[in-house]
């Protein structure tokens, strides 16, 4: 019998660089990884307390009808003539937010409706959104659902730019501690990784009364404070140990 010959084989274009990082990947995996330097791991922080600069509080206008459009064209003309009253205030931020259509229904009264709408404020002026605040109140009836005092954006980035020098200049001298104490002679700087972070208790400053229009109390507010913290954390790879004597 005769033997047929083998066809020879061969590959489409588009298989080749595929074959080829296989290829590559089994050659690299044969190579021996030459011995690794040894490092520390090292963390260290940074923390400055900034006075709040930015006040944010919501507001909000609601009403009950058995007419779901009359509940509607009330709220509707309260939060329109708020808005109005607050341009003159151009300090301060004023966004609509959630608008809300509730039917209520209880044993023995007629079937009502509850609309509901907010609005917010945002401002580094307190004392325009002070008065702001008292005018919505007292002139076009709002409801304050709540308030709080954070960083602007400005005075955040500008903490978390000094701190971090602080935490690096940290890290460096505790990863210099370590080389040391470990017994080598030298260090040098591996994969780190640096992370700001804002928060922990608000510490009272000077109370800044709310301004008052017509028969509103007077009301204090309290700015506080943030702790703007800096974290670095990262590895120390340490050199050739020092000689022995």
């Amino acid at each position: 019998m005769r033997s047929r010959a083998l066809a020879p084989r061969y590959l489409c274009a588009t298989c080749m660089p595929l074959v080829a990082a296989l290829t590559l990947s089994a050659a690299m995996a044969q190579v021996p990884m030459g011995p690794q330097p040894p490092s520390v791991g090292v963390n260290a922080s940074a923390t400055k307390i900034v006075a709040n600069d930015r006040l944010q509080a919501w507001l909000r206008t609601e009403t009950e009808n058995v007419s779901p459009a009359a509940a509607a064209s009330q709220v509707n003309s309260t939060m329109a003539k708020a808005i109005a009253d607050a341009k003159a205030y151009p300090g301060v931020k004023v966004a609509t937010a959630g608008y809300a259509t509730q039917q209520i229904t209880e044993k023995g009264k007629p079937t009502r409706w509850r609309v509901a709408q907010s609005m917010s404020l945002d401002a580094t002026d307190f004392t325009a959104a002070a008065t702001l605040m008292s005018k919505l109140q007292d002139e076009n009836g709002l409801l304050l659902s709540g308030m709080m005092f954070s960083l602007s954006d400005k005075t955040r980035r500008e903490a978390e730019d000094s701190v971090t020098l602080e935490a690096i200049k940290s890290w460096q001298a505790r990863a210099q501690q370590a080389t040391q104490g470990l017994g080598f002679a030298s260090w040098r700087v591996g994969h780190v990784n640096i992370q700001a972070s804002a928060g922990g208790p608000v510490y009272p400053t000077r109370a800044q009364p709310m301004a008052s229009v017509a028969a509103a109390p007077p009301v204090a507010l309290e700015a506080g404070t943030t702790e703007v913290t800096v974290t670095v954390s990262g590895d120390a790879v340490l050199d050739a140990p020092r000689p022995t004597r």
